[in-house]
């Protein structure tokens, strides 16, 4: 796993907070002094409630950063809020462009609070305004919720800013704005899925777009009103620069810029408004700024250092690419878990790839598809190229599949295992490529080449079919001696089993995403295959006090 972001600016943090004068009472004015006091007041009545563990080591934290500034206030002066704070709270009332929600951090009171004089209210607005700072970083570096608890098949775990050196960072640093937007993911997806996010509220607040009726398909050379509705639509969401001379002609130009709104889609790309375009036309621009608010939160999850070569599957687009740097050098079509076997979501180091591969069947798949096959057709083992071994254990016995009673293993547990031999018909294909990790989910080729032709491509049992495997095996052993495209193909000819050793781990991260941004600007969105948005819709409208995911 690579290490997620700003641990530099959390070292600096710790020397600065280190660094830090304690200040004595004696060369403290008298406003200062009743303001400390009334924090102090404030933070030890706040230690008696309930707070629960996380509470109160929050609260730990807030006090020894007010320990080592002997109370002096870090926001608020002797009689006004300082400039500082002013800037903090105007960063918080403006959270909603990251897709957080600025009700959750109080920043409607914080607002009113900007006019507070008194020792007490600017106490008050000191403390509340630490506390604000604390949850909003934590929100802002590591996302709303934990995604683990939000789907038990996600398996990232954000590290989020640690309180304390918020904190100190914050009251020391001569741009606190600039250091909150840090704490922010600082990858150019984010960027990107952030102005989109603006430009969608945008549509919003005009009213959003058109809807199109029912009707018969739209398509090319065809004269009918709806044309001239699909025309509007398309220019509301950036799709067609204009309505045309002819509006109510389905043109070419029309045409093209459908198939560009099926690609953002990821619809089939036929350039006709059937069905299944039609309802994605008609989906509302709420529910999509919804979408893309779900993939920020995503994004937050993830670390901004993904590797310098690393491979990317996003699991809702069924599009794995191989990243190196700032470019895609290549990209391939792939078959994912189907939505009873859901791939799950995490990273781990490509170590090896074996060319030739056996194909070990797992024991539920044993039980549920190869055993009902052989009891069905004795000779299925035979033609499928299948050896039985009497366990799965290193000494385990070849056996003669006539002498096994199947029928009597009905509803039974397996012992034996299943393994089929190298060729054309292994369910694996050619090549595996392998990350070890907990799932044994891998990247691997496979004998059913026709689901690649499929827009929606979740077939699997989890693992990651791979539409050309020889080609991805190039790019995964560039730079290795003796690797070429020809050699990978001569190696698969001989019909042998190796394992190829890579000279360095090569990152895979499987993520799900179902709304971004290309670096062409164009805005993408997919259905949600997994019911994994569901969860983390319904887990952010739980966490927000407006009760909505956002604003």
């Amino acid at each position: 796993m690579m290490p997620f972001r700003r641990l530099a600016t959390r070292a600096l943090a710790v020397c600065l907070f280190a660094s830090l004068p304690l200040l004595s009472p004696q060369v403290r004015a008298a406003g200062l002094e009743a303001l400390a006091l009334s924090l102090e007041e404030r933070l030890d009545l706040e230690m008696t409630l309930p707070q629960g563990a996380a509470g109160q080591k929050e609260l730990l934290a807030i006090r020894a950063f007010y320990e080592a500034r002997g109370f002096q206030p870090a926001w608020v002066g002797e009689t006004a809020v300082e400039a500082r704070g002013r800037s903090l709270v105007e960063v918080i009332a403006g959270s909603a462009a990251d897709g957080l929600v600025p009700a959750n951090y109080d920043a409607a009171a914080l607002s009113a609070g900007l006019s507070a004089s008194d020792s007490a209210a600017l106490a008050d607005l000191e403390f509340t305004l630490t506390r604000t700072l604390v949850h909003f970083g934590r929100d802002l570096s590591a996302g709303r919720v934990q995604p683990n608890k939000v789907d038990s098949e996600v398996f990232i775990y954000p590290d989020p800013v640690e309180s304390l050196n918020l904190l100190t960072t914050l009251a020391s640093s001569a741009d606190p704005v600039g250091y909150l937007a840090s704490l922010a993911p600082q990858s150019a997806n984010y960027a990107r899925l952030k102005a989109a996010l603006a430009d969608y509220r945008r549509i919003q607040q005009a009213g959003g777009w058109s809807r199109l009726p029912d009707g018969e398909t739209l398509k090319l050379d065809m004269r009918d009103p709806q044309v001239a509705l699909l025309r509007q639509r398309l220019v509301e969401a950036g799709d067609l620069e204009s309505p045309g001379a002819d509006p109510e002609l389905f043109d070419l130009e029309l045409e093209e810029a459908v198939k560009w709104f099926q690609y953002r889609h990821g619809l089939d790309q036929d350039g006709a408004v059937g069905p299944k375009t039609r309802a994605a036309l008609n989906v509302p621009v709420e529910v999509r700024i919804d979408q893309m608010l779900l993939n920020m939160e995503r994004r937050r999850w993830m670390p901004d250092d993904l590797g310098r070569r690393y491979i990317f599957v996003n699991l809702a687009d069924f599009i794995l690419k191989v990243v190196d740097g700032p470019k895609t050098i290549y990209d391939s079509r792939v078959v994912v878990g189907k939505p009873y076997h859901r791939t799950p979501v995490f990273s781990g180091d490509m170590t090896y790839i074996v060319i030739n591969p056996y194909w070990h069947v797992p024991p539920s798949i044993a039980r549920n598809e190869i055993l009902p096959a052989v009891i069905k057709d004795p000779g299925y083992l035979s033609k499928k190229s299948f050896t039985v071994l009497s366990s799965w254990g290193a000494d385990a016995a070849v056996l003669d599949p006539g002498s096994i009673d199947w029928p009597s293993l009905k509803g039974k547990r397996i012992a034996y295992k299943f393994r089929q031999d190298p060729g054309d018909g292994n369910a694996l294909g050619r090549i595996k490529f392998m990350f070890p990790n907990q799932f044994n989910v891998y990247l691997h080729d496979t004998p059913s080449k026709s689901l690649f032709a499929r827009t929606v491509r979740s077939f699997s049992h989890g693992c990651i079919r791979v539409q050309n495997p020889a080609n991805l095996a190039e790019v995964v052993l560039a730079g290795m001696e003796g690797w070429s495209l020809a050699s990978i193909k001569a190696a698969i000819g001989n019909n042998k089993r190796r394992i190829v050793r890579l000279d360095e781990p090569l990152p895979v991260h499987l993520t799900y995403l179902t709304a971004w941004v290309n670096k062409d600007s164009s805005v993408h969105f997919r259905d949600d295959i997994y019911d994994r948005d569901k969860r983390l819709r319904e887990a952010l409208v739980r966490s927000n006090v407006s009760g909505r995911v956002g604003e």
